[in-house]
């Protein structure tokens, strides 16, 4: 344990450095016996226990608290000047064998709040019967272990399912060697999974360089109204397959500070998860604007909705409101995720708002470059109708670019 170490060091450290400084002063002052000014080593001592990040108790032969600190209440080793039974019955182990020994001093049931899920102690000898007690909030590492894991589940899972299928046509392709119609048939199946493999590892990798310490391309000055046409080219084929007219405002003249590339990707991804969860026919539309110094790029549709408490965690990885439609229509799980992270790494945000049978609009927010902000002419006004983002009509000076793909 990193810090119950550090502190006996630091603890060491300074009581050698006391009593060194002790007896120097000592023999300065002749021998007199008169103490120098300042705190005393008790005193000292008491002021680097409390001050210290762990929770620390020192205990007596008897098992009884002599000294703690607050962080050790914090933590429930320590109640009402009692220390925690697991961590007495390990004190006199200690006692006995001499040996320090690691234990376990996570709540034995939760105390609601922000309350540590995990603890984790040490406890040493000091010798003449006494023992020390360190622990440490390890709630964090925990929950990124837990993490971790369920992350590698899933990702097992949605590597396994393309992979099985994969297989599972290509023996089909096997016995349908003489006839090929099937073959062509199974191919055209082989194919469309081998794509869905790829997409799903290209995204894994840029999540991990989101999430991880990869330094992020140079920021540059970026075109919004580019990136809506790029990301407008991306979704053309899911807008003809799926009949669904993507609709657009006019052109901004908006700039950001960011990476293209990955802006394209998140607004992409926006547009894809409409056309995925809305009805054959349905609008989708894309809007622009400057609001308090960023720019809102919001994806509203007609869907199937969001209900309110699944409206957080449709941006954790392998998410899916309609698992069944998701799947039908090659969704990974991964799109709204890379979506967060490149907002948050752009000093951004995206928001959410729907309701269930009437639509969602998901908003990209992301700082404005210092000229737009300059320029509140830029701003291009959107109202709200019935809680969703809609572009002014032409009656209002704004003119409809249907399909955006100029």
């Amino acid at each position: 344990m990193a810090a119950p170490v550090c502190f006996a060091l630091s603890l060491g450290t300074l009581l050698i450095g006391l009593y060194v400084g002790f007896l120097s002063g000592r023999s300065r002052s002749g021998g007199t016996g008169r103490r120098p000014p300042g705190p005393t080593v008790a005193e000292l001592v008491q002021r680097l226990v409390h001050s210290s990040h762990t929770g620390v108790v020192v205990l007596n032969r008897f098992g009884d608290v002599v000294i703690h600190n607050p962080r050790a209440e914090t933590l429930g080793l320590v109640r009402d000047h009692r220390v925690d039974d697991r961590a007495r019955k390990a004190a006199e182990v200690v006692l006995e064998t001499g040996e320090p020994i690691e234990i376990d001093l996570s709540p034995l049931e939760s105390r609601g709040g922000r309350s540590p899920e995990a603890v984790l102690g040490e406890v040493r000898p000091l010798g003449e019967g006494f023992t020390v007690v360190d622990a440490d909030d390890q709630s964090d590492a925990v929950r990124l272990e837990a993490t971790r894991r369920d992350f590698v589940a899933n990702v097992s899972h949605e590597l396994k399912t393309p992979v099985g299928a994969m297989a599972l046509l290509a023996e089909a392709v096997l016995d349908a060697a003489d006839d090929p119609v099937e073959v062509r048939r199974f191919t055209t199946k082989i194919l469309h999974e081998g794509n869905r493999l790829g997409t799903l590892v290209t995204e894994l990798i840029a999540l991990s360089r989101l999430q991880g310490a990869e330094r992020l391309p140079e920021m540059n000055t970026v075109n919004v109204d580019a990136v809506v046409r790029e990301a407008m080219g991306r979704a053309r084929l899911v807008m003809e397959s799926t009949g669904i007219e993507v609709t657009t405002d006019e052109d901004s003249d908006l700039f950001v500070e960011g990476d293209r590339t990955l802006l394209v990707t998140a607004l992409s991804n926006l547009l894809e998860n409409a056309l995925a969860y809305s009805s054959p026919g349905s609008p989708v539309s894309v809007s622009r604007k400057l609001v308090d110094g960023f720019v809102e790029i919001a994806v509203t549709d007609r869907g199937i909705g969001i209900a309110e408490e699944e409206q957080q965690r449709v941006f954790e990885r392998f998410y899916r409101v309609d698992k069944a439609r998701s799947r039908a229509t090659g969704g990974t799980g991964l799109g709204l995720a890379i979506v967060k992270h490149v907002a948050a790494n752009h000093g951004g945000q995206v928001k959410l708002w729907s309701k269930p049978g009437l639509g969602s609009t998901f908003t990209l927010r992301i700082p404005a470059h210092v000229d737009a902000v300059a320029d509140p002419q830029n701003s291009v006004e959107l109202s709200r109708v019935g809680g969703r983002v809609s572009a002014p009509s032409k009656a209002d000076g704004a003119g409809t670019d249907h399909g955006g793909m100029a």
